[in-house]
């Protein structure tokens, strides 16, 4: 899930049309692989009680993870509802094709290109009722740096902010900026749901601000998910 658009399917874009046959037969191998391999793997997810037993419609919520867990949390997440903020480029183009498998959809955008645009159409898609999902240090880094994106989009909607984190006992990580995470057959994935956070500030840039006060919590989060996976 990378940095949100509108809420049609990504196959009515003009990006999606222009997608060749071999680009459609890795979105077909890929989903495949991605539900073959969840299949295998033990699942335990901390937190998510209060967020399961909303109504429809009833407190929308801004998720956010790191770029390198996008695979990992997406498991755990699915099947719920949730537009996640994708970038343009084509490479988006094939996340979001891939992601409507798990009942999610691509709001395409990215809060540091076209920033303004996504930041609106994420606040729409709360407004509206669904729940969004940001990487914070994506598309594109530095890993870890926790840009205000998300908390933009929570302070214009009125929506708390709730981490995800996540370990896996055995995973692949890709030699790529993000350490992009890959989880091996039968491995053990434990995902933690953060309490919402309100976020709030006098204005835009004290909100901005709090940017390295949210990536703090979210990599203690992940430090904590950590010990706990490996306690049970």
């Amino acid at each position: 899930m990378s940095d949100a658009v509108a809420q049609d399917s990504p196959s009515g874009t003009d990006a999606a049309r222009r997608l060749d046959w071999r680009t459609r037969l890795v979105i077909r191998l890929g989903t495949w692989l991605i539900v073959a391999l969840k299949g295998t793997l033990r699942i335990r997810v901390i937190g998510r009680e209060g967020l399961l037993a909303r109504r429809e419609g009833e407190g929308r919520v801004v998720y956010a993870f790191w770029h390198g867990q996008i695979l990992p949390c997406m498991m755990a997440h699915s099947p719920a509802r949730c537009g996640v903020l994708i970038s343009e480029h084509r490479d988006g183009e094939i996340i979001a094709r891939i992601i409507e498998r798990f009942e999610m959809y691509g709001i395409r955008g990215s809060t540091s290109r076209g920033g303004t645009r996504a930041l609106l159409e994420c606040v729409r898609t709360l407004r509206e009722g669904d729940d969004v999902a940001v990487t914070p240090d994506g598309p594109r880094g530095p890993r870890h740096s926790f840009a205000p994106g998300a908390l933009l989009i929570g302070y214009r909607a009125g929506a708390p902010i709730v981490t995800i984190s996540a370990h896996l006992d055995r995973a692949w990580r890709l030699k790529s900026w993000d350490q992009f995470e890959i989880p091996k057959p039968f491995a053990r994935l434990t995902v933690m749901y953060g309490a919402p956070r309100r976020v709030e500030g006098t204005d835009v840039r004290a909100v901005s601000e709090r940017a390295g006060e949210f990536g703090e919590i979210l990599n203690a989060d992940n430090a904590r998910v950590t010990v706990l996976a490996k306690a049970s």
